[in-house]
């Protein structure tokens, strides 16, 4: 092996000092990215709009990124400047567990934990100790902090469509004739009023759907007798999946398709599965028309949309 170069940080003291200063600054800004994050949780709530959404994500997302940057930055300039670098070689014996061997690894270790200056730097110690334990704070207090909320599961099987509830187009709002809706068109739709709501939001999410209208002698079966206008289908826009919105209609073959995993549902067939992860057709939305031609639901949705909870029987 070559002779061993020591670097300026091996002989000039004050080289070292600020090698560490470096390292305890790196560390500062990790707790303070956790503390940034753990006010940011707090003082920053989510409200209804989407405005508050984006602002606590962001401020969030800093907080995270710097807890996390400095900590590894931390330990790649510890590593490079602080740990000793002297190159050494191990010399390969047959496997055994004799006793000069074990002790021989403990040795490695005690050195490996003196050369990297722990037991003689106590601000560096706790610096990598405070940073390392508030971390964990970042994934621990969102998670606690949803505790107690509601555990109302039974909402989950509930949505704003009732009887006689007109549809109308996302996002404007615009009630749908069944004469606007032509065959191999697709419309996006939420309930009237969704804008009313106390979380429009969170309804939107549950409510969404697809309005697809297909020539009747393409028509294999309905999922719901009864439940469709002249041809008219609606259809949850949630997959039974993982919840995505599934918006890809291809108009020839009369599929749905899911762009998260790929899962596709055959409107002409009562939006059966016929491909991917998903294990149940889309729910359909009973739709009829009022006494103005426009589309309105006969009722909610017969099971619960998007994906299967712990509480579904199947």
């Amino acid at each position: 092996m070559p002779a061993h170069k020591p670097r300026l940080g091996d002989v000039d003291p004050k080289v070292d000092k600020r090698r560490q200063r470096i390292v305890l600054a790196l560390f500062g800004v990790s707790t303070l990215g956790t503390i940034g994050f753990l006010v940011a949780y707090f003082a920053l709530p989510t409200g209804r709009d989407v405005a508050t959404i984006h602002r606590s994500n962001l401020w969030l997302g800093l907080g995270l990124a710097a807890s996390l940057l400095g900590i590894g930055l931390a330990a790649i300039q510890w590593a490079k400047s602080i740990m000793n670098n002297e190159e050494k070689v191990e010399e390969r014996h047959p496997m055994a567990s004799r006793p000069e061997v074990r002790e021989a690894a403990v040795r490695n270790l005690a050195e490996g934990a003196k050369d990297s200056g722990i037991s003689r730097r106590g601000l560096l110690k706790s610096a990598v100790v405070g940073s390392l334990a508030l971390f964990p704070l970042t994934i621990a207090v969102p998670l606690i902090g949803e505790i107690g909320g509601d555990w109302n599961v039974g909402k989950l099987k509930h949505t704003m469509w009732k009887k006689g509830l007109r549809l109308t187009i996302d996002p404007s709002g615009r009630p749908i004739k069944a004469s606007d809706v032509t065959i191999g068109s697709v419309f996006h739709v939420i309930p009237d009023g969704l804008d009313k709501t106390p979380d429009p939001l969170e309804e939107k999410a549950k409510a969404v759907v697809l309005v697809v209208r297909l020539d009747p002698q393409v028509v294999k079966s309905e999922q719901i007798p009864g439940a469709s206008y002249q041809g008219i289908f609606a259809f949850s826009k949630i997959c039974t999946h993982v919840g995505c919105p599934v918006a890809l209609y291809e108009q020839q073959t009369h599929h749905l398709l899911c762009p998260c995993h790929q899962s596709t549902f055959d409107v002409a067939d009562g939006a059966r599965v016929i491909f991917g992860p998903a294990k149940r057709p889309l729910p359909q939305l009973p739709i009829t028309v009022d006494d103005q031609g426009y589309l309105v639901a006969q009722s909610d949705f017969t099971q619960p949309v998007g994906p299967s909870f712990w509480e579904r029987l199947r």
